[in-house]
């Protein structure tokens, strides 16, 4: 029990704002690890970090309007990938092109209303809410929403998997198989600005590509095959939230402030070390294999 004290802080496990946050992290941990696997096999780790960005303004002109900013994180991201899509998407450049208009403009529009809302409406702490978020200020109400939403952007993933991975793969070749590649390519679009727009809420906005591309990242180099791959993103995922929870919750009996650090630093920490584990191992041992099959000199 003393072992456990120092592991677990008084009160983690009947806090209601811990449970909020271990469901909801939770749930968009294991979205954005399975969209990740097919982000970074498409080429579009540019796409989903502009996503994160793009979604800063739609929380911020949620927080301008008084609303919840997961209304404006999702609307926003649903939004651009429309945009981007209408300009064009069909090649790498283009997508890149595509994409770099739109976050522009995104961003300008950010700071616009980030400015209205500490001016205007004297909002304290708009960008700092925005930006890095807080799963422990995720409200009950919320949580059922980031559910369903969760749960959505899982189940058409899944559904499409073949189209998918055929497209990953090549367009010509997916669209040999009868794939048709511009619609699945806007859908995915759709599912990955939602999924980034769910990390948004746990990590914040500027903080949720490392949530998308961080665990499938390393899950691709753990597993060959993309269905394995995108079980090992999301259990990653989760793991690196729920422990990240836990230690910022028991950061606040941390010396010397005692105000406690925030659970985004936590969980994209333990992302980045996971990644280098993982990249280390290999490395070792493919060094192992090395010397076991280097030649014996006579």
């Amino acid at each position: 029990m003393g072992l456990w004290s120092h592991i677990v802080a008084p009160g983690f496990f009947q806090s209601s704002a811990v449970h909020n946050a271990l469901l909801a992290g939770g749930v968009v941990a294991v979205v954005s690890g399975v969209v990740g696997v097919f982000t970074v096999l498409r080429g579009q780790s540019f796409a989903g970090h502009s996503f994160g960005d793009i979604s800063a303004t739609g929380g911020s002109a949620a927080v301008l309007l008084s609303i919840n900013p997961l209304v404006g994180f999702i609307g926003m991201g649903v939004v651009a990938a429309g945009c981007m899509e209408a300009i064009g998407v069909r090649r790498a450049r283009g997508r890149d092109v595509a994409t770099g208009i739109v976050l522009g403009a995104a961003l300008g529009l950010s700071a616009l209303f980030l400015y209205l809302s500490s001016t205007v409406n004297s909002t304290t702490g708009a960008a700092t809410t925005v930006l890095f978020g807080s799963l422990f200020t995720i409200t009950t109400a919320t949580v059922p929403v980031v559910v369903a939403c969760s749960a959505g952007v899982l189940v058409v993933t899944l559904l499409l998997y073949r189209p998918l991975l055929l497209s990953s793969v090549g367009d010509d070749i997916a669209a040999a198989r009868g794939v048709p590649v511009r619609m699945t390519g806007a859908v995915f679009l759709v599912l990955m600005s939602v999924a980034v727009a769910l990390s948004a809420v746990t990590v914040g906005a500027i903080l949720s590509t490392a949530l998308l591309i961080g665990p499938a990242a390393t899950a691709l180099r753990m597993a060959k095959r993309p269905g394995t791959a995108m079980l090992v993103a999301a259990v990653t995922g989760l793991v690196a939230v729920w422990i990240g929870c836990l230690l910022a919750y028991d950061s606040y009996s941390w010396p010397p402030a005692h105000h406690g650090w925030p659970v985004s630093f936590f969980i994209v920490a333990l992302v980045f070390v996971i990644y280098l584990a993982v990249d280390a191992g290999r490395w070792w041992h493919s060094r192992r294999l090395n010397a076991h099959h280097a030649p014996v000199e006579s």
